[in-house]
């Protein structure tokens, strides 16, 4: 059965208030998310990976020897990211619950550290991809950055949160100020439920 794009889980013009406009909403999701699944559906079809769940696509064509990786990995990766990150935002302002909060202030040493490891790692990625919060096989916390669409599957880490640092996430709300899209995106987008259901 071919993947089929996730509607938002809120209006497209939800999110205006907080940062991310209609129109990124509009290009992201509907343009480009879509292109994963119409793209990655062209890739695997008559392959060994047709039916396959996208986390078993994902962990069975990751190369990490490599630094391309291959057509189905990137589409049917990015697919699976994307998933991800529209449900980690919401609509209003979230409160962080308590059980995150004191994951973070015993990984990290508070949630400022954290807030302020996680925007490094997205601006100090270079070129394209994302950056994570991650919770590692031992329980602990990480930040993490990946190139491309490489997420943590790869590493056998459960992503918390990730945020798109590719240039058609935010260059429409703030042009290349990448640094100001992750603090907005911290700050104002974040839904820390959702993240703390994830651990």
């Amino acid at each position: 059965m071919a993947f089929e794009l996730p509607a938002l889980p809120y209006a497209h013009d939800a999110l205006a208030d907080a940062g991310m406009s209609k129109e990124t909403l509009e290009y992201h999701h509907d343009l480009h998310h879509n292109a994963y699944v119409t793209n990655g559906n062209k890739a695997i079809e008559g392959t060994e990976w047709e039916g396959k769940s996208l986390e078993e696509i994902i962990v069975g064509t990751y190369d990490k020897s490599a630094v391309a990786q291959n057509g189905i990995f990137n589409n049917i990766s990015q697919l699976w990211n994307h998933n991800q990150f529209w449900e980690m935002m919401g609509p209003g302002k979230s409160a962080m619950p308590s059980e995150l909060e004191a994951a973070l202030k015993d990984s990290f040493g508070s949630v400022d550290e954290f807030k302020s490891q996680f925007s490094a790692a997205g601006a100090g990625q270079f070129g394209s991809g994302w950056c994570w919060l991650v919770k590692n096989a031992d329980g602990g916390l990480a930040v993490t950055k990946t190139e491309n669409g490489v997420n943590p599957l790869c590493f056998g880490q459960t992503a918390l949160l990730g945020c798109d640092v590719w240039e058609h996430s935010y260059y429409i709300d703030f042009r290349n100020a990448r640094p100001k899209y992750l603090t907005n995106f911290l700050d104002n987008l974040v839904n820390w439920e959702n993240v703390a259901s994830r651990m």
